[in-house]
């Protein structure tokens, strides 16, 4: 079942037919050189997707399948799901995209769809994102999506940016 379009892709649940394709992509160094996960074998993806599973089941939301239009192939993922940050629950946007399918302005697109959707279907007043500071790809495809000012925390040890994007109407 697609929950959301975007001009060239479609967002969906994850299921656990999606774990060899997911896999492959989160098994990439390059694409989780930033996730607190680290690199994701074949269990881990399972584990990853089983956890998206129960955040639809609480929440009606969580990371959601990215489909290619043009080639009806997983191509990542991107959702809002719940994350502890400083003792508080917050609704985190988060996107993971196959290497090559980089630099050519999906993540942004995906990123943009999922908050529309957020905004538009659910009760949350905010979303938050959590991104290191050298992680430049990630800080771009948060200002695309409308996420401006932050603040410098701690998180899982490390230092990164909170930016919070508040609904607007």
């Amino acid at each position: 079942m697609n929950i959301c379009e975007t001009e060239r892709l479609v967002m969906r649940q994850l299921s656990l037919e999606d774990v060899p394709a997911l896999t492959e992509i989160l098994s990439d160094p390059e694409v989780m050189k930033y996730s607190v996960r680290g690199v994701c074998d074949e269990i881990a993806t399972r584990e990853f997707i089983a956890w998206c599973i129960a955040c639809y089941d609480s929440y009606g939301l969580g990371p959601w399948a990215l489909i290619d239009k043009e080639s009806s192939a997983l191509i990542g993922f991107c959702g809002v799901s719940p994350e502890i940050v400083a003792d508080v629950e917050e609704p985190n946007l988060g996107y993971r995209l196959a290497a090559n399918f980089w630099n050519k302005g999906l993540a942004s697109e995906a990123a943009i769809g999922v908050l529309d959707y957020v905004f538009a279907r659910t009760q949350y007043q905010s979303v938050v994102v959590i991104i290191e500071p050298e992680h430049v790809a990630s800080l771009k495809v948060a200002q695309k999506a409308g996420f401006a000012d932050y603040e410098t925390l701690e998180f899982h040890d490390r230092p990164v940016r909170l930016y919070r994007l508040t609904r607007k109407w």
